[in-house]
């Protein structure tokens, strides 16, 4: 279980909406046939709010899950869990 407090909660789901809804738009362009480059930037809107959701996550984590796990003596577990997920993104 994660703990989240309810505005960093609040502030995932807006980052998470507005991805959505930049995606709802990237389909319609698509289905109308719209002008590629501005498919293009809708697209990097999409991306760029997913990256600041994975932003607030990564924050939220390390200021709890990986504090708890620094205090509980499992430095290196929780350093090596984070790592993994930037050497995945690598790939």
């Amino acid at each position: 279980m994660t703990y989240r407090p309810k505005d960093t909660q609040e502030r995932i789901l807006h980052r998470l909406k507005i991805a959505r809804g930049h995606l709802e738009k990237v389909l319609r362009m698509t289905e109308n046939q719209e002008y590629c480059i501005d498919i293009i930037h809708q697209s990097q809107a999409v991306q760029e709010a997913l990256k600041e959701t994975d932003n607030l996550i990564l924050e939220n984590h390390l200021k709890t899950c990986v504090a708890d796990a620094i205090r509980q003596g499992r430095q290196e577990e929780s350093v090596r869990e984070v790592m993994n997920v930037f050497k995945r993104k690598s790939q």
